[in-house]
């Protein structure tokens, strides 16, 4: 139970309580010894003046002048007054203002007994020897005493004070923990449940509890995120893979009903076709979840954009120019990104194979790169029919294809790789509104 105890916010704070107290019980105790000594050695000091000065007032009238000095200054006796005992050889007493318990000794005597008429007491005393005699000064301790009882209550309240108000923030601090995480466990309860919508309740305030709810409610729409892509995938495999897997049974079901040998090769080429085209999508399902979800574990290393940007500009020129398209450049020079080149030049192949597949004879298509305030931007557009503004909605999405697109071949996963990998580099990519036809940006940030 204490084990459980000390791991709670409240066990934690108790314990620091418990430290403070026991660091002003050491802080109390030695300021109590240093003030004691030092009024003890105050005591001291104020017996060895007065016994000076009695012992000068006095030199020349011994023990007779020394009994006229003490009985004046009983005369003129204050509170705060000194007491006085003299002592013949023989052990007489001839002048005294009260009565030792015991025999006086020699030297300072710290605990002295004596009675003052009823008044009993104890005093620091300084016993000192005559040529005839002994003069015995003494400072009653009851001031003292008083004071240390002062001292005494004093640390006792402070000390209780600590332990109320450490108590007292224990609990207070523990319950304001416990409301505020008792909120993020509603939370995850209600998660837990089903409620994929619900986020953890901040203040606004910066503090720490604060940041922690902002922090997690990122992760849990970064999971709410995956979730509907999940759900968007499963929902778009299972749509767009019906029609080429019908088609796949049917052409396996043509080559067992085949009586001859050439249209059962036929219908096994046609499903074998069909099975290619399957995997297609599948491993292009497959790289896109790969790069969404970071698996890529390739460090990012500076790339010359602008270099790369030529390259493939080179390397697709003569494909536009066979298919009666044109591609112009504008690249400016010294364009850097921190990325992996290999996923870069897939990106802009994506979009440049879309440019040769979905646009007619004529098309011109202008590959640009250049640096806007802190981003670099790379754009691929060309003046064909465009999309309709619906289409635009959801071109990035998996499968998702533009009307005019149904008649072309492919699968609508090209443009969501390229925002993957744009996401994946800490970009974006977006529809290019610079133009009539169509096009798309890629923004990638400064190298810092």
């Amino acid at each position: 139970m204490f084990a459980r105890l000390w791991r709670s916010t409240f066990g934690v704070v108790a314990l620091v309580a418990l430290a403070f107290t026991a660091a002003t019980i050491a802080i109390g105790g030695i300021a109590y010894e240093v003030t004691h000594e030092a009024l003890e050695e105050q005591l001291d000091h104020r017996v060895r003046v007065e016994t000076h000065a009695l012992l000068a007032e006095t030199r020349a009238g011994g023990l007779a002048g020394i009994a006229d000095a003490i009985r004046r200054r009983e005369e003129a006796r204050t509170a705060s007054s000194l007491d006085y005992v003299l002592i013949d050889r023989a052990g007489r007493t001839i002048a005294a203002t009260l009565v030792p318990s015991v025999q006086p000794k020699r030297g300072y005597e710290e605990h002295f007994r004596f009675r003052r008429g009823r008044y009993a007491g104890v005093g620091q005393s300084l016993a000192t020897p005559l040529p005839d005699g002994l003069l015995v000064v003494v400072a009653d301790r009851s001031d003292l005493e008083d004071i240390d009882r002062t001292l005494e209550r004093l640390f006792i309240v402070a000390l209780g004070a600590m332990l109320a108000l450490g108590i007292a923030a224990a609990a207070l601090i523990g319950w304001l923990t416990r409301r505020r995480l008792s909120r993020i466990d509603a939370t995850a309860k209600a998660i837990i449940a089903g409620d994929l919508a619900q986020r953890v309740p901040g203040d606004r305030s910066g503090s720490e509890f604060d940041r922690l709810a902002a922090t997690l409610n990122r992760m849990l729409d970064r999971i709410a995120a995956l979730m509907e892509n999940l759900r968007q995938v499963s929902t778009d495999v299972a749509h767009d893979l019906r029609t080429p897997l019908t088609r796949l049974c049917n052409q396996l079901e043509r080559a067992v009903t085949s009586e001859g040998d050439a249209d059962r090769v036929a219908a096994i080429r046609a499903a074998r076709q069909q099975a290619d085209e399957l995997m297609e999508i599948f491993s292009a399902v497959l790289r896109i979840a790969e790069v969404e979800g970071l698996i890529e574990h390739q460090a990012l290393a500076p790339v010359d954009l602008s270099a790369l940007l030529e390259e493939m500009a080179d390397t697709y020129r003569p494909d536009f120019e066979a298919g009666e398209r044109r591609l112009m450049t504008s690249i400016s020079a010294g364009l850097q990104v921190r990325g992996d080149r290999r996923l870069l030049a897939q990106a802009i192949s994506n979009l440049l194979e879309n440019a040769l597949r979905h646009t007619p004879v004529g098309t011109t298509v202008r590959l640009a790169g250049t640096s806007i305030a802190d981003t670099i931007e790379v754009t691929i557009e060309d003046d064909g029919p465009g999309v309709s503004p619906a289409d635009a909605q959801r071109l990035f999405q998996r499968f998702a294809r533009a009307e005019v697109s149904r008649t072309t071949e492919g699968h609508g996963l090209g443009l969501a790789l390229v925002r993957a990998i744009a996401i994946r580099h800490g970009g974006e990519a977006v529809l290019s509104r610079s133009v009539d036809g169509f096009g798309v940006a890629i923004r990638f940030p400064h190298i810092r």
